[in-house]
């Protein structure tokens, strides 16, 4: 199948497009769009994939679902528009960001600048019906989001994996923490930040890292 996405990501994810499964997670979602409200808009499901290339990434920050309410998903995970109020898991990083770097926090939620620098914000699930979290889960987005860490893995070194709660972990538990940087803590949302997201210094742990690397730090 011919996949409308970022030419070093086509020549990696072209065996899953072939797939049975993606012909099958196709049709899902075509049908749910015409159907339904659904994010992030279609020009943007491949989003975190065409922002970085796949031989530009340097840091994996795995998110679950898109944001599911009007005007929030932007194709990259706990990014949300400019002008959009920025959501409590946001809010959060920024507050760790602000402890842990100095940094002032933002006034948008708009995290492509990440993007750009080499940040692959991924989502498990790359879309959602409006209103109904989790309602695209378990329908083919996960195998082929853990084919994309997969090649990463497996291709790439010295990357950083940056796995917040349960769920990112469990995704990424075959992460070779020989050849990459694997920071785990607990989710961002205002449920659990406080049980060790908040303090968890990734984000300088993440530039240490890079350097010692040979690579350039990422401007959060």
């Amino acid at each position: 199948m011919n996949v409308r996405i970022e030419d070093t990501w086509r020549a990696v994810l072209q065996p899953e497009f072939d797939k049975p499964y993606f012909e099958l997670l196709t049709s899902f979602v075509r049908a749910e769009y015409a159907q339904h409200r659904c994010f992030p808009p279609g020009h943007l499901i491949f989003h975190a994939f065409d922002a970085c290339p796949f031989d530009r990434v340097r840091v994996v920050i795995l998110g679950q679902d898109p944001y599911h309410d009007v005007g929030q998903a932007n194709g990259l995970c706990f990014s949300v528009n400019d002008g959009i109020r920025i959501p409590p898991s946001l809010e959060n990083i920024y507050k760790e960001l602000q402890r842990d770097l100095g940094k002032p926090i933002p006034a948008s939620g708009n995290l492509q600048s990440w993007a750009d620098q080499g940040v692959l914000l991924l989502n498990a699930t790359l879309t959602v019906q409006a209103h109904r979290a989790g309602s695209h889960q378990n329908k083919g987005w996960e195998e082929l989001t853990d084919a994309a860490i997969r090649a990463l893995n497996d291709r790439r070194q010295h990357l950083v994996f940056m796995l917040w709660g349960s769920y990112a972990q469990r995704k990424g538990a075959f992460i070779d923490r020989r050849r990459h940087l694997v920071l785990t803590a607990p989710h961002p949302s205002p449920l659990s930040a406080y049980r060790g997201f908040i303090g968890c210094g990734h984000f300088s742990e993440a530039n240490r890292y890079l350097q010692q690397h040979g690579l350039p730090p990422i401007n959060w």
